[in-house]
């Protein structure tokens, strides 16, 4: 799925019309006449024109009915024209804007419980402890390994089931268990969970939760060894502290009885976390921050210290698909230098830890971390990117000719809606130049990539005007009066009057060039963007 297909849906209508998705009926009403005026087939004489001006028209009345009902907006704001088309608007059931309401309702709980029933989550973890001294040594180069295995099911809408089961082999001992985990919704704002676990660690236990408020959580477990009886407490709170930061607190009483205070930060493009513990026989402190270089690739650095442990991690990561992550770290301490690989793919984890040395070698160190920073860089620039770029374009070129028919009509379309609008988009023009006022210079909308590209001319290169549509024409018609320009936020730019989607699939961007009172400015903005011009801040 492309990236634009996370953008709000079903807002087509709304763009035709130019009004916003929260505009009230007597917004909807003053919209379908100016544009009535401009579309009636009477207005024109040609009969090319009048063929043209008709079936826009019809588009015109097509979008005013459905918007103007408050039943059909209903509906095309959450399923779009496909549950108008659907006859999701008919019945005798269905006549009142309650019975409405309820039905659409219904439907959303149907599927978010077909969802649910659905739902069904594997996740695993294998680690393989390696050690390059020991190899070197004459041994073997796996030192242990451990898996750990679960499956989550929704059994019904409140209750779910967690199976599991884990491995650990170290040297010539070894040992597993297997756990299983029963979770009920008591109501909104709690949940209970029965635990038992055989093998290695047996023990039952009971662990219920409950939201305090919209900001607070509390968590209180209890459970029992089954091997010396003993019991083990536990008790943590929750709070989330702003938007992007939370806070805990984590208590435990037993046989290891310790507290941990902690917390955690994240938004777009980095993430933070840190604890400090204390225990009956130990006590520690860890850190970490991960840093979104981009979409793709991100940063780390870490570190912890303590009464058994002192080490900083740094590297970092490169998302190779949707689903799949590598990740490279590398690790200095007093238990050695370590190269860690990890690859994450859905719930999935392949760990795998080398031990390069137990000595803190200065020489071994430096080369340790140089090293594999120098082969990705090498990797990415001469072997990665080069092969990235080449799949995207024949993705691209793929996607081109799957839509070139559809492209093709609507931009047919669109060429048309422009001829009608040119009039009075030169008049707006003309009046604007002679005020000093808001004049569109030049605009283009299309695949964000290739407006990237916007040194090239597009006018002389078929793969760049393949991709993206020149609309300064009907942003200049769109100019009010005051010498502004508005479009809204949340609604799909090729909707509007005289665009197309030139690129179906592909996320999308508008540049606009424009000048204001003897100044030039230039603004991109995403697809589904507010845009509002003229701005200070857009001046070149």
């Amino acid at each position: 799925m492309k990236e634009e297909d996370a953008g709000p849906p079903n807002r087509e209508l709304y763009a035709l019309l130019h009004i916003s998705p929260e505009a009230s009926d007597e917004e909807i009403r003053k919209a379908y006449r100016q544009w009535a005026q401009i579309y009636h087939p009477d207005k024109h004489q040609a009969p090319h024109m009048k063929d043209i001006a008709t079936e826009n028209f019809q588009r015109i009345c097509e979008a005013y009915e459905i918007l103007s009902d408050v039943n059909k907006r209903q509906i095309y704001d959450i399923y779009g024209m496909e549950g108008l088309n659907s006859g999701l608007e008919l019945g005798p059931k269905l006549n009142k804007v309650e019975e409405l309401k309820e039905e659409l309702e219904r439907l959303r709980r149907r599927k978010e419980e077909e969802k649910i029933f659905a739902h069904f989550r594997p996740s695993g973890t294998m680690l393989a402890n390696m050690s390059l001294p020991n190899f070197l040594n004459g041994g073997g180069i796996i030192q242990g390994m451990a898996m750990t295995s679960e499956v989550q099911s929704q059994i019904s809408k409140r209750n779910a089931i967690a199976i599991g089961g884990n491995l650990v082999v170290n040297g010539n001992s070894g040992g597993g268990a297997a756990t299983a985990v029963f979770r009920h919704q008591i109501s909104p704002v709690s949940t209970v969970e029965f635990m038992a676990s055989a093998g290695l660690r047996a023990l039952i236990g009971v662990e219920t939760s409950r939201q305090l408020s919209s900001h607070s959580t509390a968590t209180m477990g209890v459970a029992m060894s089954l091997k010396d009886g003993s019991l083990n407490l536990s008790n943590s709170w929750t709070r989330q502290l702003s938007e992007t930061a939370s806070g805990n607190i984590q208590l435990a009483l037993g046989p290891e009885s310790s507290i941990a205070v902690g917390w955690k930060m994240k938004d777009v493009k980095m993430s933070a976390a840190g604890e400090l513990k204390f225990g009956t026989s130990s006590f520690g402190a860890s850190a970490h921050y991960n840093h979104q270089f981009s979409s793709k690739s991100h940063g780390r650095i870490g570190g912890k210290v303590g009464s058994t442990t002192l080490e900083i991690e740094v590297g970092g990561g490169r998302k190779l698909s949707k689903f799949s992550t590598v990740r490279m770290l590398y690790t200095i301490g007093i238990q050695g230098i370590f190269w860690r690989f990890e690859l994450h793919r859905g719930g999935q984890k392949l760990i795998i830890p080398i031990l390069l040395s137990r000595h803190l070698n200065p020489v071994l160190a430096t080369g340790a971390f140089i090293l594999p920073t120098s082969v990705y860089f090498l990797l990415k620039k001469f072997v990665l990117k080069p092969y990235y770029l080449k799949k995207e374009k024949q993705k691209a070129l793929e996607n081109v000719e799957k839509t070139s028919a559809k492209v093709h009509e609507a931009r047919a379309a669109a060429e048309k809606a422009q001829q009608l609008l040119q009039n009075v988009a030169n008049r707006k023009r003309t009046r604007q130049l002679e005020t000093n006022g808001l004049v569109i210079t030049r605009a283009w909308y299309g695949n964000r990539t290739t407006l990237s590209r916007k040194n090239e001319s597009f006018e002389t290169h078929n793969e760049l005007t393949s991709q993206v549509m020149d609309v300064t024409l009907p942003l200049n018609f769109l100019v009010d009066d005051s010498g502004q320009l508005k479009l809204h936020e949340g609604v799909k730019k090729s909707g509007i009057m005289g665009f197309c989607d030139p690129c179906p699939g592909e996320p999308k961007q508008l540049h606009v060039e424009y000048t204001y009172r003897g100044e030039s400015y230039e603004v991109v903005v995403d697809d589904y963007e507010e845009l509002l011009i003229p701005e200070e801040r857009h001046r070149i």
